[in-house]
């Protein structure tokens, strides 16, 4: 009589889905400007959060710009001949109108490929015309070091 042996089967991992969407490694504490803001009090904001730059919204919560520390540089620039660089100029007059946003529910990778290709340091986030958050090409590294390899799409 033979018997038939089967050995035990191995269980597969069952898959668990991984974020991988913006919304979930994007800022969303953002520190925003306005329009009519002064740029000294851009400067002085940026400094004291050691930021780069920061969306400007107008009273809709819409973003309507990026303001960046180039931004206030180039008004120092302006004021150099008076050896005092006034930074008396408005948001509006300096930031960078119309900026290149995604959505939260962006892939983070695909949006890994807009940072090389348009060599941007971060993107507004933007849902339904809102400003709902952030996302850096830092934000991107975290995202990417969270995920597991076997499992990329």
């Amino acid at each position: 009589m033979v018997k038939s042996y089967q050995a035990p089967k191995k269980k597969r991992p069952k898959f668990r889905s991984q974020a991988t969407q913006v919304k979930d490694f994007m800022t969303k504490k953002l520190i925003t400007f306005s329009p009519d803001d002064s740029m000294g009090q851009v400067l002085h904001t940026l400094v004291k959060h050691g930021f780069s730059g920061g969306p400007v919204v107008n009273d809709e919560g819409e973003l309507v710009g990026i303001v960046s520390e180039g931004d206030c540089v180039k008004q120092v620039v302006r004021g150099k001949y008076t050896n005092t660089p006034e930074l008396n100029g408005t948001v509006s007059e300096y930031m960078t109108p119309d900026p290149i946003t995604v959505s939260s529910n962006e892939n983070i990778i695909d949006v890994a490929q807009k940072f090389l290709k348009l060599r941007l340091r971060r993107f507004p986030v933007v849902d339904n015309g809102k400003l709902v958050g952030q996302i850096s090409q830092y934000d991107v590294m975290v995202a990417v070091d969270s995920l597991r390899n076997e499992t990329w799409n």
